[in-house]
């Protein structure tokens, strides 16, 4: 089978510009998202605080918002920044599972029926999206070397 012209264009130049698009993808995403919490513009607002009422009672919404946005912010930050990605994906872990939490504490603010999700629970499952270009972002890293070689030239293990 012939590959087209196109396709011979196409292609390398989608693959020159995939990692820093997801880059910004994310970045806009999480800074964006997070700047709206910082300044109770966010939409999401009421579900973070009914959901912070469920499962974390004793912090306040004010206080928890404000980490909340910033925490956003920067896991954006960390994406946009090569040499930040370990540190990023440290960071979206458990804020994924945490963003994903009303699917489980909340059904009755996510779900219409069974696999019929809210306009609530359609914000929570967009976070499959999310962890599948931080894969893909991080898929693109170069693996760490587990040794490092000491000044005397014995090797030494490397700290994670």
């Amino acid at each position: 089978m012939q590959t087209s012209k196109l396709d011979q264009v196409l292609v390398p130049w989608f693959r020159r510009i995939d990692v820093p698009l997801m880059r910004a993808a994310i970045l806009v995403v999480y800074a964006w998202f997070g700047v709206l919490k910082l300044f109770d513009a966010s939409p999401a607002n009421p579900l973070v605080r009914e959901l912070l009422e469920r499962t974390l009672p004793f912090i306040t919404f004010e206080r928890f918002i404000v980490f909340l946005g910033l925490f956003e912010i920067a896991i954006g930050i960390a994406f946009a920044v090569p040499k930040l990605e370990k540190l990023a994906l440290a960071m979206v872990v458990p804020h994924l599972v945490m963003t994903s939490g009303p699917l489980v504490f909340l059904p009755s603010v996510s779900w219409k029926g069974f696999l019929l999700p809210t306009l609530e629970g359609q914000y929570c499952i967009k976070n499959v999206l999310i962890a599948a270009v931080a894969v893909g972002i991080l898929a693109h890293l170069q693996p760490s070397s587990t040794e490092e070689v000491a000044p005397q030239g014995s090797p030494v293990p490397r700290s994670a």
